[in-house]
């Protein structure tokens, strides 16, 4: 077969209509060859014999779209040094654009023999590993649109390609836990209707499937083992994976763009499925390991690993930069997605040891036309010195906020904590954020995500019971934040089970009316359950799928987060796009009066009431009248008034409406009232007075809307006097709590004190 010199670059498989071009960058190899491989398996070796600034590569004319390939690469052996070539391995290209099949778990794979580390191994990898594939780029997408929601408009769904279709009775079964099944009408719908603006995908660049699972009948559900940051994971096709996968993946995204959501993918830049120094040869370490992974400085056999997984790539190398900048670009001009959600992003700022926000991949991403104008979401934590960075990315970052998971959970399970740090994240945290001149739309709320519990079993659950995975329950998380409602796991009492909802909404209703960006985790609409496993990553069953089959409570449910959805978009006070003026001293004085705290008596928050450790009651004003709250035209947007009071006692409290405010003519209605079973009051229901003293059931949200007092002979009829609303009809308002749940620990929390309001 002829080869002709071709180009180096771009690096990868680059199909022009007539032929494929190779490029391949390794500064350590002595010769390079690009290895065809047919439908049978047998392979044609071609020599590339170009090389450019340390790009090896060659061009096939007459090649097709389809044909599998790998590398072989010769040089140095010598792991003290840094270096593992081996030409026996047959290796992905780390640009591949699709990949065909996955890997063996044979000893072929690896360079060493099992049981002797020190022996070289030279068994031949090929027919035990995944290929490479040349892809046709041509697709054609018609008008698609990016739908661009700005970061205050979004409402983010994190899912699973798999979890989310795989038991949908309304998607055809051979399509199923594929891309083909997110394009479904079905899934579509349903993500419409719910109200989100983004879907943010699990990882689904191509991942391996780790042998030690496989051995004991498990598999890598999350895909947190990524080794192709250009190919779309081969397993979620319905299709095919020879180049199919890609236009199947396109196709999602075009589907998903035409009913306006955006496409958010979960990425894996800090690492790769290699793992440590006994892992498999696939890709990288056989190409060039001391260029692509961070090596021990003073032991070069071992890897420097930050991530828990084995390596870290090496984010100081101009090629392991170039190759995620082209990756991410790749993704965004090619796929069409919208943004990214970087995993345990802290790494990426490691261009030595320290985090480093000043490091060359933030100047990379800040300075890049493409890249700094799509979504970019930091998990700002890894497992290294220094790791926990929340509040500290830069400005064009948003972050997954721990400190609002931590905080949200603590107040509603009961937990002692001082009420100014719920307010704060109640308000977009500015304590984290303000200082480096970011907005609340850096705060990306979450109270639950595919790490950890489900918002079910947060209420469930005071312990994981993660048996399943096959670790004697010694993996993930053990200090969940959780609290049981008084029984441990499933439960027949009815009124522990009706507490058990209403706690899930107060959690929905926290997290959408919360400045910042909220976050949804798939099925937690649904009430989903994992029994208790807070680590699913191996169950690729249905323990971690959705279950569809809903049951009324669920529904009920559904129609509550979706109602809440609704609620945030309808109104701009909840999702503000500067910080309130009152919000960075809780107990100062606002002069736009643009918020105000408030006790339980109606009048203002003094600066003792913030200090008070054991307070459980809270109520807040939000005006309305969008002072600090320009549209995209920088026009005054002008809403409602609203009052949210929030009661984690376990008793009922009083609260009174406080007089007026801003508006002297303006009565009061019930938008939503956790503690009924459908968390929705009856619209035309009276309307209330300033001054008017409403009871809040113990451990719900109220949240009142300001409206205009009516005028002629409605008057009469819809004001009313001193109101005790209709508690849970479900049997949990505060003197229906269960007493037996409310010795066990009454305000969740270890310690079994009973707190006062």
């Amino acid at each position: 077969m002829d080869i002709w010199p071709g180009k180096p670059y771009p690096l990868g498989a680059t199909y022009d209509g007539s032929g494929v071009n190779f490029a391949l960058f390794s500064e350590v190899a002595e010769r390079v060859e690009v290895c065809l491989v047919d439908e049978t398996g047998h392979e044609a070796r071609l020599e590339l014999t170009e090389v450019d600034g340390y790009v090896w590569h060659g061009y096939v004319p007459h090649l097709q779209p389809g044909q599998r390939y790998g590398f072989r690469v010769h040089g140095p052996y010598d792991p003290e040094a840094g270096h593992r070539c081996n030409p026996n391995k047959l290796l992905l290209d780390p640009y591949a654009k699709a990949v065909h099949g996955q890997v063996s778990g044979d000893e072929a794979l690896f360079s060493y023999r099992f049981g002797s580390p020190e022996t070289f191994n030279e068994d031949d990898s090929l027919g035990e590993t995944m290929l490479s594939v040349v892809v046709n780029p041509f697709f054609d997408w018609g008008h698609d649109r990016p739908p661009q929601h700005e970061y205050h408009e979004t409402v983010f769904y994190e899912a699973h390609v798999k979890g989310l279709t795989m038991t949908h009775p309304d998607i055809p079964e051979e399509i199923r836990g594929t891309y083909a099944a997110i394009a479904h009408p079905a899934t579509v719908s349903y993500l419409k209707d719910l109200g989100v603006t983004a879907l943010e995908l699990l990882p689904v660049h191509q991942f391996v499937q780790d042998t030690h699972l496989q051995e004991k009948g498990l598999r890598n559900y999350w895909g947190y083992n990524t080794i192709g940051f250009l190919a779309p994971h081969n397993e979620y096709s319905a299709t095919g994976d020879l180049g199919q996968q890609v236009t199947e993946f396109k196709s999602m995204v075009k589907a998903l763009h035409d009913a306006d959501i955006e496409v958010i993918l979960d990425v894996v830049y800090n690492h790769t499925a290699e793992g440590n120094e006994f892992g498999p040869t696939i890709c990288f370490r056989g190409i060039d390991n001391a260029a692509y992974y961070r090596l021990v400085d003073d032991a070069k056999d071992h890897y420097y690993d930050t991530t828990g997984t084995g390596n870290s790539l090496l984010m100081r190398h101009p090629h392991v930069l170039q190759l995620i900048m082209d990756s991410l670009r790749y993704w965004v001009t090619e796929m069409h997605v919208d943004g990214f959600r970087f995993d345990l992003a802290a790494t990426l700022a490691r261009q030595f040891h320290e985090v480093d926000k000043l490091s060359a991949f933030f100047d990379l991403i800040q300075q890049d036309p493409i890249i700094s104008q799509v979504k970019l979401i930091a998990e700002p934590w890894d497992l290294g010195d220094g790791g926990y960075q929340v509040g500290n990315f830069p400005p064009l970052w948003t972050e997954w906020n721990g400190r609002y998971r931590d905080t949200v959970r603590d107040y509603w399970r009961g937990e002692a904590a001082a009420l100014s740090e719920f307010a704060s994240r109640l308000t977009g945290s500015s304590d984290l954020y303000a200082h480096s001149g970011r907005r609340p739309i850096a705060s990306i709320n979450f109270i639950v995500a595919h790490d950890g519990f489900t918002l079910r079993d947060l209420v469930s659950y005071d312990e994981k019971h993660n048996d399943a995975n096959g670790e004697g329950n010694n993996d993930g998380e053990s200090h969940n934040r959780s609290w049981n409602c008084g029984v441990e796991g499933p439960t027949e009492d009815t009124a522990i089970r009706a507490l058990r909802r209403q706690q899930m909404r107060n959690l929905l209703t926290t997290l959408m009316l919360s400045q910042g960006v909220p976050m949804l985790a798939h099925g937690d609409e649904l009430g989903r359950t994992q029994q208790g496993n807070n680590n699913v990553y191996c169950q690729d069953n249905e323990l971690s799928w959705i279950d569809w089959d809903l049951s009324r409570e669920q529904q009920q449910q559904l129609e509550f987060t979706q109602a809440l959805i609704e609620l945030r978009k309808n109104h701009p006070v909840f999702r503000r796009r500067r910080f309130f003026q009152g919000s960075a001293d809780h107990g100062g004085e606002s002069e736009l009066r643009d918020i105000v705290w408030l006790s339980v008596s109606g009048e203002e928050m003094r600066e003792e009431d913030w200090q008070t450790g054991y307070a459980r009651t809270l109520a807040v004003f939000l005006n309305g009248d969008g002072i600090h709250s320009p549209d995209a035209l920088g026009r005054r947007v002008l809403d409602d008034d609203f009052i949210l009071m929030f009661n984690a006692h376990s008793e009922a409290v009083e609260f009174t409406i406080p007089d007026p405010l801003e508006h002297a003519d303006q009565l009061w209605k019930v938008a939503v009232n956790t503690a009924l079973p459908t968390g929705l009051p009856d619209p035309t229901a009276a309307l209330l007075e300033p001054g008017t003293s409403v009871t809040v059931a113990g451990r719900s949200v109220l949240v009142l809307q300001g409206t205009s007092i009516p005028q002629g002979d409605e008057e009469d009829e819809l004001l009313t006097d001193d109101v005790s609303l209709p508690g849970s009809a479900e049997g949990t308002g505060s003197d229906e709590a269960p007493k037996d749940a409310a010795a066990a620990a009454p305000a969740g929390d270890s310690t079994g004190a009973t707190p006062a309001s």
